[in-house]
C-alpha cells in the first residue's frame, strides 16, 4: 500500500526544483520537505535545467517568421482575388 502514485502540480514540480537549484538546502532535506523521493526531484532539477536552455534558442523565432511569412502569403493572395474580383465586374458591366 506504500506504492500510491501522486500527481503534482506543475507549480509544486517548479517549487521544488527551484529550491533544489538554489541549493541552499541539501537534497534530502527539500525531498522530506515535501514528501518526494530523491529521485523524483533530481529528474524535476534536470528537466527544468534542460527547458531552460530552450528559452534561449531561435525556435521561437522561427515559428514567428514562419507565421510571418504566411501572413504575407495570404495578404497576396487576397490582393490577387481583389484584382480578379475587380477585373470580373468591369467585364460584366460592358458586356
Amino acid at each position: 500500500m506504500g506504492n500510491i502514485k501522486r500527481n503534482h502540480p506543475a507549480s509544486f514540480k517548479t517549487k521544488v526544483a527551484l529550491e533544489l537549484i538554489k541549493d541552499i538546502e541539501p537534497v534530502s532535506v527539500i525531498c522530506s520537505k515535501y514528501s518526494i523521493h530523491p529521485t523524483q526531484a533530481r529528474n524535476w532539477k534536470q528537466k527544468v535545467l534542460t527547458g531552460m536552455e530552450s528559452i534561449f534558442t531561435d525556435s521561437l523565432d522561427s515559428g514567428l517568421k514562419e507565421k510571418d511569412e504566411l501572413i504575407e502569403e495570404l495578404y497576396k493572395q487576397i490582393g490577387q482575388l481583389k484584382v480578379e474580383l475587380d477585373w470580373l465586374k468591369k467585364k460584366m458591366q460592358t458586356v
